[in-house]
């Protein structure tokens, strides 16, 4: 079996400010410890399911914060940008049997989180067919494109209750909530625990975790800044809404990634 593990900070428990998520700032080796060690606990518990390969996706800014000598051996670590579509999702294809989310959080747009954001803190929000969405769905959509099902996610709780709207028998483990600027978090071996058990849950409902892709993909932007509009109004196919807002629709999901790569 050949699991998928795309690994984010701002969802990881205690992560509540942006200088602990940037690598060089002192406060990052804390964050990038848990963010670890949520990660080891879902290879943990894939290599106790039966897994035999596993790629984990460094997904978080430079993509270069997990300590990747604490790893289980035989895991692949993909770090840095491999400037695809894909991008959180880099490297993932049909040959993987499941995919799982460590660390994830709520979109722009959210307060679930004091580090809500889409992908960038350039915008209020980012919809999918009228749809507000976090980068769970997009990166849920890309594993559903390869036909991998989504087994697992972790993170803030508005988040992971999110998640169930696109993949409703999907296990989670919300290690914090957010309230105004400040998180409310649960002990860093509690998190680590529950995530190892609910994986593992998971993995016992996999055929029931498949995602059924929508015949379109209408991606809408409103940018914090009207230039940010402007300049996006110019990938091919783009349309501009309001002096804040543009639109772009994709026949899959990977069209529209493609297109999110240049325009957000």
């Amino acid at each position: 079996m050949k699991v998928y593990i795309s690994a984010d900070i701002e969802g990881i428990t205690n992560v509540t400010a942006w200088e602990e998520t940037e690598l060089g700032n002192i406060e990052h080796p804390m964050a990038a410890k848990q963010m670890t060690k949520e990660v080891i606990s879902a290879c943990e518990a894939a290599i106790e399911c039966g897994a035999t390969e596993i790629y984990v996706k460094d997904a978080h800014d430079s993509a270069r914060n997990i300590v990747s000598d604490q790893l289980p051996k035989g895991v692949t670590l993909i770090r840095g940008w491999t400037c695809t579509p894909e991008s959180m999702m880099a490297g993932i294809d049909e040959s993987f049997d499941a995919a799982i989310f460590i660390g994830y959080h709520s979109g722009a747009g959210f307060n679930g989180n004091p580090l809500s954001h889409t992908m960038n803190r350039g915008n209020n929000y980012v919809k999918i067919n009228g749809r507000k969405i976090a980068e769970f769905d997009m990166n849920a959509y890309v594993a559903a494109y390869y036909g991998v099902p989504v087994i697992f996610v972790s993170g803030d709780e508005q988040l992971c209750e999110h998640a169930k709207e696109i993949v409703p028998n999907i296990q989670s483990c919300g290690v914090k909530k957010g309230w105004g600027e400040a998180t409310f978090n649960i002990n860093p071996d509690d998190a680590c625990k529950l995530i190892k058990e609910r994986i593992k849950t998971g993995f016992s409902k996999l055929n029931e975790c498949h995602i059924v892709s929508p015949e379109k993909f209408e991606m809408e932007i409103n940018f914090k800044e009207c230039v940010h509009a402007l300049r996006s109004s110019y990938y091919p196919g783009a349309k501009q809404i309001d002096d804040c807002t543009v639109s772009f629709t994709g026949k899959n999901i990977q069209e529209m990634m493609a297109a999110r790569m240049f325009m957000l």
